[in-house]
């Protein structure tokens, strides 16, 4: 039986790895400090505006995505778990409440004895369709740039 579980989870996964040159209290910095969220987290040829951040359990952050020709795309994430400096789980989706196209973010930070910084996305899906349209939307390609956005952050930082 978990065995089915286990494949019904993956199906509606997506799952991105990067290997950071910083440290994993960095790495996990420029994910919890609200000045550097808003400095990289992003797609390519978008900007992030930080509106509300109040990083906790429990807590939210609201921001837009800004497009370089004024497009604006509202989000919301509500914090579900916060362990410093290896852990972070949220609910990601559009700023409104109960949104169905919400789903489960669980960030894994995980040092390697060279100094970098091992990072896994997971992106839990509600529906195997979701995630398939969000993969048809450009989820990987989009999230990986977003990925290369934070390595260059960390290397000027």
């Amino acid at each position: 039986m978990a065995r089915a579980i286990e494949t019904w989870e993956m199906e509606r996964e997506i799952v991105l790895t990067r290997v950071f040159d910083a440290p994993r209290e960095r790495v996990f910095r420029a994910w919890t400090d609200p000045d550097r969220i808003g400095a990289w987290f992003a797609p390519k040829g978008f900007a992030c505006r930080v509106r509300q951040a109040d990083v906790r359990v429990g807590g939210m952050l609201r921001f837009d995505f800004v497009g370089d020709e004024g497009l604006i795309y509202d989000n919301r994430i509500t914090y579900l778990e916060i362990t410093s400096p290896s852990r972070i789980v949220f609910d990601h989706g559009a700023d409104k409440d109960d949104d169905p196209g919400q789903f489960r973010v669980t960030l894994l930070f995980d040092a390697q004895s060279n100094g970098k910084t091992v990072l896994t996305l997971r992106q839990l899906h509600p529906t195997k369709e979701q995630r398939d349209g969000g993969i048809g939307f450009g989820a990987v390609e989009i999230g990986n740039g977003t990925m290369d956005k934070l390595a260059e952050y960390l290397r000027a930082e």
